[in-house]
Formats: structure tokens, C-alpha cells, sequence
């Protein structure tokens, strides 16, 4: 590892997304509910990836909702190392070597008990995403996979939700958590989808509760699922009085931050034409994390985060264009 500090370093799920656009027929066909994110069984997942690869054009790009949003660090200049964790497959080369395309630091071992997790990611004609996920090797990241002194050089650590439900990678996240504190670095979360909430509510609370984040990042309906209450206003003015920074992504209407008791809202960045709203939110928190490490305001920061938002959703993926070495 370099000497040089890190501006930031996650922990995520090491994903390969598996892209294809199809019509609300094939979703129906598959058994899928359009607009979801769930989990899929091997025998699920195998079964959808045959019917995509028979059905027209399939795209294998790396994913993950912490890997993406380094991805958008990244390109606006940070250093960036990501820890996750992949199998020892075709699959986890190509996540590597993606990275490293990227400038983005990653060198976890790949383990021989499970494949590189895949996300099956339904694009429809109307922009939206439909999310199948099968975790794989991603969920057996243990806290003996951790680059300790990478997590000690770090301005900012940044987790996201997904990883926080087993047990095992969950432990890890806790260990990454105590060094960044332990050397007063800026812990940031990414609730990353409302699938993650439910079943984990407790432990995050507590996670919160406890001081163990200083960034939190939500969307609305996240926000209410996490408070446990129905109105977005109600739940933020409730998280906002657990956490240093709240963000809260409003779609279409902008986004929201409140710090130290000020509260800043902008509006969207404006788009021509949204072609595929994947990796918003995940670009969203690349554009306000690289502003905060820069030394940001918040309201720099929340612009930093539309803007990214805004130019992931013109075209199909989830993280920046022309970001690859020789490239940037």
C-alpha cells in the first residue's frame, strides 16, 4: 500500500452487473415485479441468466453500490481503495481489472468457496431499473480481508447497506468502523436501497445511536423506513437528530442535507433526457463525498452530488463515462 493517504475507502459488495434492456413482458415472464431489488437463490439466479442470454444483448460490467460510487470519486480525482470481496472466477478477474482501470485501489484475495456475486439489473423502456441480486462470494468478506492501515490513512471510510446484513461481512464493517474512529476519520453510510432496511433496522439504529456514522445517506422513502415513521419531513427531523450530517436524495425534486442544526435543500441538476436511473444514488454520494473531501460546504457538496446524479442518469450505467486510464 501507498503511504499516501487515501480520500476514501469503502466497503462493499464486490458485484458484476449483469445489464440487459428488456420489456415489461420478458419481466413478467421471469417472474420478476418490475421496479424490485431482491435477493436470488443460485438455482434463481442461473435460471434468469440463461433466460437473459436467450432473450438478446447482455452486458457484464462490475458493479456494487460502494464499488460504483469510487468509481465516480475516482474520476473527479480522488484516491480511492475499495475492499470487497470476490471469487475465484472469470468474473472476479474482470471486477479487478475493472478497478484497476479505474485508478481505484483493490486487492482483496479471492476465495474458492462461492462465485463473484452478480447483479441482474432489467432495464425497461421507461428508464426504469429492476434489481436481481445473488451476493456470492461478496457476502463471506471477514474482518481478516481488511486493509487496516489503508482504513487508518483514510479521510473519509464509506460503507453501504447492503453489506450490512450478514453476519459475517457485517462483522468486518463493525472492525472498519472502530479503526476509522479510533483515528477520528469521517465515517459515511449509504442506506443504498429499502431492501436493505427491513430485518436490519434494529442494528442500524443502533449504529446510529451508538455514533458510529457522521454521513448518512438516504432517500425519502429510506429515510421513513429507517425512523419507522410514514412522513418523510417527520423522519428526517428525526435522523437528523442522530447524525452530524443527514443527506436525503428527493428524485426528481432535488436533495436535502442537515448539519449542525443547518439545513440545506437544492433542486436536480437538470438532464435532456434520462435514459437509466442505475447508479443514481450511488453517483449521488461519489459527487457529495469527493466535495467533502476537497474541504466542501455542504452546499457544495449536494451539488457536487446532483451533478453526478445528473450524468449518470443520460445514459446506461451506473457509474461515469470515460473514467479507464488514458481515458479520464
Amino acid at each position: 500500500m501507498s503511504a499516501e493517504p487515501y480520500d476514501i475507502v469503502a466497503l462493499g459488495d464486490a458485484i458484476v452487473d449483469v445489464l440487459a434492456r428488456r420489456d415489461d413482458a420478458f419481466l413478467a415472464a421471469c417472474g420478476v415485479e418490475k421496479g424490485t431489488m431482491r435477493l436470488l437463490a443460485d438455482a434463481d439466479a442461473a435460471a434468469l441468466a440463461r433466460a437473459m442470454q436467450d432473450s438478446g444483448t447482455v452486458d457484464e460490467i462490475p458493479g456494487g453500490s460502494a464499488a460504483n460510487t469510487l468509481a465516480g470519486v475516482a474520476a473527479q480525482g480522488a484516491r480511492a481503495r475499495f475492499i470487497g470481496q470476490t471469487g475465484a472466477d472469470r468474473l472476479g478477474t474482470v471486477f479487478a481489472q475493472h478497478m484497476d482501470a479505474l485508478r481505484i485501489d483493490f486487492d482483496t484475495p479471492p476465495v474458492a468457496e462461492a462465485p463473484t456475486g452478480r447483479c441482474f439489473i432489467l432495464i425497461s423502456p421507461d428508464a426504469q431499473r429492476t434489481m436481481q441480486t445473488a451476493p456470492g462470494a461478496s457476502h463471506l468478506l471477514t474482518r481478516d480481508a481488511l486493509d487496516e492501515d489503508a482504513i487508518r490513512s483514510a479521510r473519509i471510510l464509506f460503507l453501504e447497506g447492503y453489506l450490512w446484513g450478514p453476519d459475517t461481512p457485517r462483522g468486518a464493517m463493525v472492525r472498519a468502523i472502530e479503526i476509522a474512529r479510533r483515528e477520528t476519520r469521517t465515517v459515511a453510510f449509504t442506506l443504498s436501497d429499502s431492501i436493505v432496511i427491513p430485518g436490519r433496522r434494529d442494528s442500524l439504529a443502533r449504529l446510529v445511536a451508538d455514533g458510529g456514522v457522521d454521513i448518512l445517506f438516504a432517500n425519502e422513502y429510506e429515510a421513513c423506513l429507517m425512523a419507522g415513521v410514514p412522513d418523510a419531513e417527520t423522519a428526517i427531523a428525526a435522523l437528523a437528530a442522530q447524525v452530524p450530517t443527514l443527506v436525503v436524495t428527493k428524485g426528481a425534486e432535488g436533495a436535502l442535507a442537515i448539519a449542525g442544526g443547518e439545513r440545506v435543500e437544492i433542486a436536480a441538476a437538470p438532464v435532456d433526457t434520462v435514459i437509466d436511473t442505475t447508479g443514481a444514488g450511488d453517483q449521488f454520494a461519489a459527487g457529495f463525498l469527493a466535495a467533502h473531501a476537497r474541504g466542501g460546504d455542504i452546499a457544495q457538496c449536494l451539488h457536487g452530488g446532483a451533478e453526478a446524479a445528473a450524468a449518470v442518469i443520460a445514459h446506461v450505467g451506473a457509474r461515469p463515462l470515460m473514467t479507464e486510464k488514458g481515458n479520464g
